[in-house]
């Protein structure tokens, strides 16, 4: 079984080594920051379970760290405890607001810190639905979503544009290059995904992970093609720094098929099934589901990224 990852975080050595003595003993792995700018490094290079936090801190705050993790999408429901002194209401207020999670008191009692670090541990396994890798919003999130819009569109008749999304030639790219490349590839495509519905979406959009190398986002059908569009030109201008140079001058790779064979397996891209209520009612979220599969079947049939949108009454 992995042992949980955490992260503790302040300038000074004397706590770092109390907490890294006292979670030690429980057997967590700790891994350690003294300022707030490699906090933020290993947050996002090695994916703790949680982070333990100091509030006063030289450059970076334990308060400005706080925000940039809880307004990165991929990060946000990393749960933070933060380390204050004794007294400093308002500081506990600050760090309210950005988003910690719970406080411990300087100095304070080992047995006490272990048991809010298992309580939040447990709470986040408990109710966080995100996928591990990219911290998205997962399949009972997404299904609730899903309902939700199907709800709002019979009820308000509103209208709504469902992305499915998966990278092609993903399995030989593993194959090739390993699974951490290919968490990588993954963590990209999300990040892309991100980015583009944030910029060329709307406030309340949504994106999920279904799994592996498959997405789900939630639009409406005007800015639907220019989300695809966007999210395609993006991952294509930089797949190629997923390869070696000599696979990326060639196009290709060589990679062995079911029987196999080795074959040519052109560099990655991206299939995309648009789901649509314009042209037609859909009252459940099972439609969605098969609809979008078919769509994104055909898309993968042609040559390179893709998108291919519902236009069927």
């Amino acid at each position: 079984m992995l042992r949980e990852r955490i992260l503790i975080v302040d300038d000074d050595p004397d706590i770092l080594d109390v907490l890294k003595l006292t979670l030690g003993q429980e057997d967590y792995e700790v891994i350690e920051a003294m300022d707030g700018a490699s906090a933020i490094n290993l947050i996002k290079t090695k994916s703790p379970s949680l982070v333990i936090l100091d509030y006063k801190m030289p450059g970076l705050s334990g308060l400005e760290v706080c925000k940039i993790v809880k307004d990165d999408i991929l990060l946000q429901y990393l749960p933070i405890i933060m380390l204050t002194g004794k007294g400093e209401v308002s500081d506990k207020v600050k760090g309210i607001n950005a988003g910690v999670d719970d406080y411990i008191v300087k100095p304070f009692e080992p047995q006490e810190l272990i048991a809010r670090v298992k309580m939040i541990l447990r709470r986040t396994e408990r109710d966080l639905d995100a996928n591990p890798l990219t911290h998205l919003p997962g399949n009972v999130t997404i299904l609730n979503e899903l309902q939700r819009w199907v709800d709002a569109a019979l009820k308000d008749k509103t209208t709504f544009a469902v992305g499915y999304l998966d990278i092609d030639k993903f399995k030989s790219y593993n194959d090739k290059y390993g699974f951490e490349h290919g968490d990588e590839v993954i963590k990209e495509t999300a990040r892309i995904i991100i980015h583009n519905i944030r910029t060329f979406g709307n406030a309340d959009d949504f994106i999920g992970h279904i799994g592996g190398d498959d997405f789900v986002f939630i639009t409406t059908p005007d800015k639907i093609d220019q989300v695809c569009s966007k999210i395609i030109g993006e991952f294509d201008s930089g797949v190629g720094k997923f390869y070696n140079q000599e696979d990326r001058q060639r196009g290709y790779i060589f990679a062995k098929d079911r029987q196999g064979k080795e074959q040519k397996v052109p560099l990655l891209s991206i299939s995309i099934g648009v789901v649509t209520n314009e042209a037609r009612e859909i009252a459940h979220v099972a439609q969605i589901g098969e609809i979008g599969a078919e769509l994104k079947g055909f898309a993968k049939q042609l040559t390179g990224s893709n998108f291919v949108k519902d236009k069927r009454k």
